[in-house]
């Protein structure tokens, strides 16, 4: 009886390690992407790429936009394998001069770049990673303290506004408008910029952010999700002309059927109110610091 429960916990241990270890890579099983000198190579990620590492001098690249790397060939070497001494590079067909590694938010993949010359009018010019190439991977959540959260907000004020911002509401001599979206990591950063264009300074009660449907029918309730930021830039309660703050989040998604609401109350015996709604839309395309 010892005997079995032992071979079965085995088995159960080696099972499990099997669905969980991550498979090794060799060189040889390695993927091939053929590049001839004087073409690029845009691989092509499903999701924002992190990190590209080209494993010799004789690959060269940049990253046009969060999701393509551009790769090609170096055009001149020295000895060391620095661009230094203009001395041109050759290459024979089949050459292996390279590992491409590529690495997205939840995976990486790795392939062998090898020499096609120019007269291979079959040479890719362009590749989408595919599901059997990518080995997935998890990135450890990073946790910012308040400090490094000022530094972050502290970074966004030095950018200039933009001259046409994302959102812009006015009401009663009173602008509100989302000059712009960031994210870092798990976290959101909203810059917005309230603008009192009267006379009277205005002292701020309260400033709610909450998600809402986008439409209310008169049968049913309106469902409102309070949001509390976890970090702002400025305590000010109160301004006379043009206030700038940031205000950070935790990361959140909500469907297209509701909005972020974003409410600016003064303070009592005053109906200076107004309010701005934000698509998921606008979410979506925020920037990285």
């Amino acid at each position: 009886m010892r005997t079995i429960l032992y071979s079965l916990l085995l088995f159960t241990a080696q099972f499990l390690t099997a669905q969980t270890a991550t498979k090794e890579q060799i060189i040889s099983d390695l993927p091939e992407i053929e590049i001839t000198e004087g073409i690029n190579l845009h691989i092509i990620s499903p999701e924002p790429i992190q990190y590209v590492d080209l494993s010799t001098y004789k690959l060269t690249g940049d990253m046009p936009t969060t999701n393509i790397a551009r790769i090609k060939i170096t055009d001149t070497l020295d000895s060391d394998g620095k661009e230094k001494v203009k001395k041109p590079v050759v290459f024979f067909n089949g050459d292996q001069i390279g590992i491409i590694t590529v690495v997205g938010q939840s995976f990486i993949a790795q392939y062998k770049a090898v020499y096609r010359n120019q007269e291979n009018l079959n040479t890719i010019t362009n590749i989408h990673i595919q599901p059997e190439a990518m080995q997935p991977i998890e990135f450890e959540k990073m946790v910012f303290s308040n400090l490094e959260l000022r530094k972050f907000a502290m970074d966004i004020v030095q950018k200039k506004t933009e001259k046409n911002p994302i959102r812009k509401e006015k009401n009663l001599k009173l602008n509100v408008q989302l000059n712009n979206v960031y994210v870092m990591s798990d976290y959101i950063f909203l810059d917005m910029t309230f603008k009192n264009n009267s006379n009277l300074s205005y002292n701020i009660e309260d400033l709610k952010f909450s998600i809402e449907d986008k439409k209310i029918h008169k049968a049913t309730n309106n469902q409102s999700i309070e949001l509390t930021p976890l970090f702002q830039l400025n305590q000010n309660k109160h301004f006379r002309k043009n206030f700038r703050n940031i205000y950070v989040f935790k990361k959140f998604t909500y469907p297209n059927s509701k909005v972020m609401m974003i409410r600016l109350i003064e303070e009592q015996l005053s109906g200076r109110n107004i309010e701005m709604k934000i698509n998921y839309s606008d979410i979506l395309k925020a920037d990285t610091i």
